[in-house]
């Protein structure tokens, strides 16, 4: 029998997604379980830069999905693991297209 994983007491959601003003979507996405990273394409006089945000996902108290900012223990390695994926797609892009670092 599956059982509802309650938030912890800390949790605050970062932005509910209704509530996100209509913007950009990112350039990728990576995702391992729960943690998510957005790796975003900002141009520039030099050319494209990327620059990554990375959350949390998961489900309120009333069965809906948030975000959050905020990382337990058990999170971290995949936010390490996730942050260097995001990293090596980036350098992978770079040398595509000769952006210069």
């Amino acid at each position: 029998m599956a059982t509802k994983q309650r938030g912890r007491a800390d949790e605050q959601p970062a932005v509910e997604e209704s509530e996100r003003p209509q913007q950009s979507r990112p350039h990728h996405e990576i995702r391992l379980g729960r943690i998510k990273a957005a790796i975003w394409a900002n141009d520039g006089e030099h050319g494209v830069r990327h620059s990554v945000t990375v959350c949390r996902i998961y489900k309120d108290r009333d069965d809906r999905w948030q975000t959050t900012l905020s990382f337990g223990r058990d999170d971290l390695l995949l936010v390490a693991k996730v942050l260097d994926l995001a990293h090596t797609w980036i350098m992978d892009a770079a040398r595509n297209d000769d952006v210069p670092f």
